[in-house]
Protein backbone atom coordinates (compact mmCIF):
# COMPACT_ATOMS: atom_id res chain seq x y z
CA UNK A 1 0.00 0.00 0.00
CA UNK A 2 1.08 3.48 -1.28
CA UNK A 3 0.33 6.87 -1.39
CA UNK A 4 0.61 9.41 -3.90
CA UNK A 5 -0.22 12.89 -4.29
CA UNK A 6 -1.35 14.69 -7.77
CA UNK A 7 -3.37 18.17 -7.49
CA UNK A 8 -4.73 20.41 -10.01
CA UNK A 9 -6.74 17.17 -12.34
CA UNK A 10 -9.45 20.07 -14.07
CA UNK A 11 -11.91 17.48 -15.33
CA UNK A 12 -14.28 18.91 -17.69
CA UNK A 13 -15.91 15.91 -19.42
CA UNK A 14 -19.19 16.90 -19.16
CA UNK A 15 -18.06 20.88 -20.01
CA UNK A 16 -16.16 22.04 -22.58
CA UNK A 17 -13.26 23.78 -20.50
CA UNK A 18 -9.91 23.82 -22.94
CA UNK A 19 -6.57 23.49 -20.12
CA UNK A 20 -4.37 24.55 -23.16
CA UNK A 21 -4.11 27.74 -22.80
CA UNK A 22 -1.79 26.48 -19.86
CA UNK A 23 0.68 25.38 -22.77
CA UNK A 24 1.25 22.44 -24.64
CA UNK A 25 1.43 20.37 -21.98
CA UNK A 26 -2.24 20.18 -21.52
CA UNK A 27 -3.41 18.85 -24.46
CA UNK A 28 -5.22 15.27 -24.03
CA UNK A 29 -4.62 15.90 -20.54
CA UNK A 30 -7.62 13.74 -19.18
CA UNK A 31 -6.35 10.93 -21.43
CA UNK A 32 -2.96 11.01 -20.13
CA UNK A 33 -4.45 11.69 -15.93
CA UNK A 34 -6.11 8.11 -16.69
CA UNK A 35 -3.34 6.37 -18.48
CA UNK A 36 -0.52 7.41 -15.94
CA UNK A 37 -2.75 7.39 -13.13
CA UNK A 38 -3.11 3.41 -13.86
CA UNK A 39 0.72 2.81 -14.54
CA UNK A 40 1.40 3.42 -11.03
CA UNK A 41 -1.40 3.34 -8.54
CA UNK A 42 -2.85 -0.02 -6.83
CA UNK A 43 -6.46 -0.65 -5.90
CA UNK A 44 -5.29 -0.77 -2.42
CA UNK A 45 -3.49 2.79 -2.67
CA UNK A 46 -4.29 6.37 -1.37
CA UNK A 47 -4.29 9.45 -3.82
CA UNK A 48 -4.56 12.46 -2.27
CA UNK A 49 -5.73 15.59 -4.81
CA UNK A 50 -5.61 18.77 -2.99
CA UNK A 51 -8.02 20.90 -5.01
CA UNK A 52 -8.88 22.21 -8.38
CA UNK A 53 -10.50 18.90 -8.96
CA UNK A 54 -13.25 19.72 -11.44
CA UNK A 55 -14.78 22.54 -13.60
CA UNK A 56 -18.34 21.90 -12.82
CA UNK A 57 -20.39 24.84 -11.24
CA UNK A 58 -23.19 22.45 -8.85
CA UNK A 59 -22.44 18.40 -7.72
CA UNK A 60 -24.94 16.90 -10.26
CA UNK A 61 -22.29 18.94 -12.90
CA UNK A 62 -19.88 17.19 -11.46
CA UNK A 63 -21.04 13.84 -10.88
CA UNK A 64 -19.50 12.94 -14.82
CA UNK A 65 -16.06 14.20 -13.15
CA UNK A 66 -16.30 12.71 -10.12
CA UNK A 67 -17.40 8.88 -11.90
CA UNK A 68 -14.40 9.14 -13.64
CA UNK A 69 -12.09 9.73 -10.50
CA UNK A 70 -14.13 7.18 -9.05
CA UNK A 71 -13.04 4.96 -12.01
CA UNK A 72 -9.34 5.45 -11.40
CA UNK A 73 -7.49 2.70 -8.81
CA UNK A 74 -6.98 3.31 -4.92
CA UNK A 75 -8.76 5.44 -2.37
CA UNK A 76 -9.05 9.11 -3.36
CA UNK A 77 -9.32 12.16 -0.46
CA UNK A 78 -9.98 14.96 -2.79
CA UNK A 79 -9.88 18.95 -1.29
CA UNK A 80 -10.94 22.08 -2.76
CA UNK A 81 -9.27 24.28 -4.84
CA UNK A 82 -10.35 27.83 -5.58
CA UNK A 83 -12.32 26.75 -9.10
CA UNK A 84 -14.09 23.98 -7.61
CA UNK A 85 -17.29 25.77 -7.51
CA UNK A 86 -19.58 22.41 -7.24
CA UNK A 87 -17.69 21.80 -3.95
CA UNK A 88 -20.69 21.79 -1.36
CA UNK A 89 -21.15 21.31 2.68
CA UNK A 90 -19.35 17.37 4.13
CA UNK A 91 -22.76 16.36 4.55
CA UNK A 92 -24.20 16.99 0.77
CA UNK A 93 -20.95 15.65 -0.78
CA UNK A 94 -21.35 12.77 1.34
CA UNK A 95 -24.53 12.35 0.62
CA UNK A 96 -24.09 12.56 -3.08
CA UNK A 97 -21.11 10.38 -3.42
CA UNK A 98 -23.01 7.47 -1.78
CA UNK A 99 -26.46 8.31 -4.43
CA UNK A 100 -23.91 7.71 -6.91
CA UNK A 101 -22.60 4.87 -5.41
CA UNK A 102 -19.39 6.00 -5.10
CA UNK A 103 -17.14 4.04 -2.53
CA UNK A 104 -13.62 5.22 -3.28
CA UNK A 105 -13.50 9.02 -2.38
CA UNK A 106 -14.08 11.30 0.45
CA UNK A 107 -13.23 14.55 0.97
CA UNK A 108 -9.88 15.95 2.85
CA UNK A 109 -11.01 19.64 4.11
CA UNK A 110 -10.41 20.90 7.16
CA UNK A 111 -9.68 17.35 8.91
CA UNK A 112 -7.33 14.42 8.81
CA UNK A 113 -7.67 11.00 7.42
CA UNK A 114 -5.10 8.03 8.56
CA UNK A 115 -3.07 6.79 5.38
CA UNK A 116 -1.10 4.00 5.18
CA UNK A 117 1.81 5.17 7.84
CA UNK A 118 1.17 8.33 7.48
CA UNK A 119 -1.71 11.15 8.88
CA UNK A 120 -3.03 13.35 5.85
CA UNK A 121 -4.77 16.78 6.88
CA UNK A 122 -6.11 19.79 4.60
CA UNK A 123 -7.22 23.05 3.44
CA UNK A 124 -7.52 25.37 0.76
CA UNK A 125 -5.37 28.30 1.75
CA UNK A 126 -5.13 30.83 0.35
CA UNK A 127 -2.60 33.86 -1.76
CA UNK A 128 -2.63 36.79 0.64
CA UNK A 129 -0.80 39.32 -2.31
CA UNK A 130 -4.55 41.27 -4.07
CA UNK A 131 -2.68 40.71 -7.35
CA UNK A 132 -2.52 36.87 -8.02
CA UNK A 133 -6.06 36.69 -7.32
CA UNK A 134 -9.76 36.61 -8.67
CA UNK A 135 -12.00 37.68 -6.19
CA UNK A 136 -14.27 39.75 -6.30
CA UNK A 137 -13.33 43.55 -5.62
CA UNK A 138 -14.74 43.79 -2.37
CA UNK A 139 -12.77 40.95 -0.93
CA UNK A 140 -11.33 41.10 2.93
CA UNK A 141 -7.90 39.50 2.00
CA UNK A 142 -6.66 39.58 5.41
CA UNK A 143 -10.46 38.11 6.85
CA UNK A 144 -9.92 35.33 4.19
CA UNK A 145 -6.36 34.97 5.33
CA UNK A 146 -7.49 34.37 8.86
CA UNK A 147 -10.05 32.22 8.02
CA UNK A 148 -8.00 30.08 6.16
CA UNK A 149 -5.37 30.09 9.11
CA UNK A 150 -8.19 29.02 11.36
CA UNK A 151 -9.17 26.20 9.25
CA UNK A 152 -5.39 25.02 8.88
CA UNK A 153 -5.21 24.84 12.34
CA UNK A 154 -8.12 23.09 13.16
CA UNK A 155 -7.04 19.98 10.83
CA UNK A 156 -4.03 20.05 12.14
CA UNK A 157 -5.17 19.54 15.75
CA UNK A 158 -7.29 17.37 13.93
CA UNK A 159 -4.23 15.21 12.65
CA UNK A 160 -2.83 15.61 16.13
CA UNK A 161 -5.23 13.72 17.54
CA UNK A 162 -5.67 11.43 15.31
CA UNK A 163 -2.51 10.03 15.67
CA UNK A 164 -2.35 9.74 18.99
CA UNK A 165 0.77 8.32 20.44
CA UNK A 166 1.75 6.97 17.52
CA UNK A 167 4.79 7.91 15.66
CA UNK A 168 2.85 8.46 12.65
CA UNK A 169 3.99 11.59 10.72
CA UNK A 170 2.06 14.77 9.80
CA UNK A 171 1.45 15.14 5.89
CA UNK A 172 -0.55 18.57 5.31
CA UNK A 173 -1.69 19.42 2.02
CA UNK A 174 -2.83 22.95 0.66
CA UNK A 175 -4.67 24.10 -2.75
CA UNK A 176 -2.85 27.19 -2.71
CA UNK A 177 0.84 27.42 -1.73
CA UNK A 178 2.07 29.11 1.34
CA UNK A 179 5.17 29.68 0.13
CA UNK A 180 6.57 30.01 -3.49
CA UNK A 181 9.69 31.58 -4.87
CA UNK A 182 9.50 35.36 -2.82
CA UNK A 183 6.14 34.64 -2.06
CA UNK A 184 5.46 34.13 2.05
CA UNK A 185 1.80 33.60 3.05
CA UNK A 186 2.97 34.66 7.21
CA UNK A 187 -0.14 33.47 8.78
CA UNK A 188 -0.31 30.16 7.37
CA UNK A 189 3.59 29.38 7.71
CA UNK A 190 2.97 30.44 11.26
CA UNK A 191 0.36 27.20 11.98
CA UNK A 192 2.55 24.61 10.11
CA UNK A 193 5.43 26.18 13.10
CA UNK A 194 3.00 25.99 15.51
CA UNK A 195 1.90 22.09 15.10
CA UNK A 196 5.60 21.33 13.91
CA UNK A 197 4.65 20.29 10.10
CA UNK A 198 7.60 19.00 8.50
CA UNK A 199 6.01 18.18 4.72
CA UNK A 200 3.34 20.59 3.03
CA UNK A 201 2.23 19.84 -0.29
CA UNK A 202 0.23 22.14 -2.47
CA UNK A 203 -0.49 22.79 -6.42
CA UNK A 204 -2.27 25.79 -7.99
CA UNK A 205 1.29 26.46 -10.16
CA UNK A 206 0.35 25.82 -13.53
CA UNK A 207 3.17 26.64 -16.70
CA UNK A 208 6.07 26.55 -14.38
CA UNK A 209 8.46 23.94 -15.02
CA UNK A 210 11.83 24.97 -13.94
CA UNK A 211 11.40 24.97 -10.03
CA UNK A 212 12.37 22.17 -7.82
CA UNK A 213 10.31 20.09 -6.76
CA UNK A 214 10.64 20.08 -3.30
CA UNK A 215 12.10 23.45 -1.28
CA UNK A 216 12.74 23.91 2.44
CA UNK A 217 11.68 26.79 3.77
CA UNK A 218 12.05 27.31 7.55
CA UNK A 219 12.33 23.60 8.19
CA UNK A 220 9.18 23.16 6.43
CA UNK A 221 9.67 20.77 3.44
CA UNK A 222 7.30 22.39 0.47
CA UNK A 223 6.62 20.34 -2.66
CA UNK A 224 4.68 21.53 -5.68
CA UNK A 225 2.38 18.45 -6.76
CA UNK A 226 0.10 20.34 -10.15
CA UNK A 227 -0.95 17.57 -12.59
CA UNK A 228 1.23 19.40 -15.12
CA UNK A 229 4.00 19.75 -13.16
CA UNK A 230 3.90 16.09 -12.79
CA UNK A 231 3.52 15.37 -16.18
CA UNK A 232 0.49 13.92 -15.01
CA UNK A 233 1.62 10.83 -13.17
CA UNK A 234 0.72 10.71 -9.16
CA UNK A 235 3.53 11.03 -7.26
CA UNK A 236 4.23 8.72 -5.09
CA UNK A 237 4.77 10.37 -1.47
CA UNK A 238 7.78 9.64 0.65
CA UNK A 239 8.70 12.12 2.72
CA UNK A 240 11.73 12.20 4.84
CA UNK A 241 12.70 14.53 7.91
CA UNK A 242 15.27 17.19 7.60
Amino acid sequence: MSLFSIADLHLSLAADKPMDVFGSRWTSYTEKIEARWRAVVNEDDTVIVPGDISWAMTLEEARTDLAFIESLPGRKLIGKGNHDYWWATMSKMRQFTESCGFKTIDFLYNNAFACEDYIVCGTRGWYVEERLQNASENADYQKIVAREATRLDLSLTEAASLRGDSEKMILCYLHFPPVFRNFVCRELVDVLHKHDVRHCYFGHIHGVYNVPRSTVFEGINMTLISADFLDFVPMITMPYDY
